[in-house]
């Protein structure tokens, strides 16, 4: 068995803070933008979603500061941290969530707003080549992957895509959704094969999988804003995968739920805002009878979900005792997560 990296040690026995923290902002942005969606198709006030991108703003700012400060006072290295197997793929969700950020308040800075949103679409395209050449480069335990690696490749390859579609750069992000398309099947399919020929992943590192079944959902949206927000070809197959693997999600809440709560749960979040968002762009399409009705049920959903985690998440670390922040994943055992 491959040795517990360096870095995940040192967060275990010194109590740094583990870059799966970063998943809070960019859960929270999920959900602005799905309120923000709500407010498209006049379901809600504008200033809800207002409200929310506003804390997922606060909360980059404070998840990022909390992680280097912790770093610089608690020992280790920022590099190991990027370098580590269970931890590296989530540092992708920095300039990921800074993206859906500057996207959002380009509209009311326009240039600035682009400057910035070009900025991190730049950061998030150098980690991801990165990242893919660490992935080729060091060799490491096929128990150490999880949901997480579609991070830096396929969730920022759409996010990318869909701030490119936003402001109206078709090629551009008509070419980004082609990556993400190609790392999902890829990376996707490791991942599974992870899940079904190996011992199961700890309980820290199994609510990772439901990212796995965000990528239809994320990459819907981003099609959306390059093409208009038309159903096509591309949209009607990406809406058959995000039924199906949104199912597999629903089939597996009873293990889910037995779980005990870590900060890893922040995972699920992302998954559940972009399929809101996505559920509620479809049935305005479609407009049918109780069409609102129905997309109201899934951003309600959506919202319940990850204000549950947000507040369990608050009690959790209100309640700290020192306990350790990132468990050694050995396959076969259970640890806590980030706290």
């Amino acid at each position: 068995m491959t040795p517990a990296p360096r870095s995940r040690v040192r967060s275990t026995r010194t109590g740094r803070a583990p870059l799966s923290s970063l998943g809070i902002p960019f859960g929270l942005s999920g959900l602005a933008g799905t309120w923000t969606m709500a407010a498209h198709t006049s379901l809600t006030p504008n200033i809800i979603a207002e409200g929310l991108w506003i804390l997922a703003a606060a909360a980059l700012i404070v998840v990022v500061t909390n992680y280097l400060r912790r770093a610089g006072y608690h020992g280790g290295s920022i590099g190991e941290d990027l370098r580590d197997p269970v931890q590296g793929p989530f540092a992708s969700l920095a300039p990921t969530s800074a993206l859906l950020v500057c996207t959002h308040y380009a509209q009311y800075f326009p240039i600035a707003g682009r400057i910035a949103t070009g900025v991190f679409m730049v950061i998030g395209l150098l980690f991801g080549a990165w990242f893919l050449a660490q992935f080729a480069l060091r060799e490491r335990s096929i128990d150490s992957i999880h949901g997480g690696y579609l991070l830096p490749t396929v969730a920022a390859a759409f996010i990318i895509g869909q701030g490119a579609g936003t402001f109206g750069w078709t090629l551009l992000g008509e070419a980004a959704i082609a990556v993400g398309i190609l790392f999902w099947l890829m990376l996707g399919t490791i991942i599974l094969a992870r899940m079904a020929f190996r011992p199961a992943p700890p309980d820290a590192l199994l609510p990772t999988f439901a990212i796995w079944s965000a990528p239809p959902a994320v990459a819907g949206n981003a099609w959306f804003a390059v093409n208009g927000g038309r159903v096509d070809l591309v949209e009607t197959m990406l809406l058959g995968a995000f039924v199906v693997l949104i199912l597999v999600q629903l089939m597996m809440l009873g293990t889910y739920w037995r779980l005990p709560f870590t900060l890893g749960f922040w995972a699920f979040t992302f998954t559940a805002a972009s399929s809101g968002t996505y559920t509620a762009h479809w049935l305005a399409l479609w407009g049918g009878p109780g069409h609102a009705v129905w997309a109201w049920l899934a951003i309600g959903v959506a919202t319940m979900l990850i204000g549950s985690i947000a507040v369990r998440s608050v009690a959790l670390l209100s309640g700290r005792t020192g306990k350790p922040s990132w468990a050694d994943p050995k396959p076969g055992k259970s640890g806590p997560c980030s706290q």
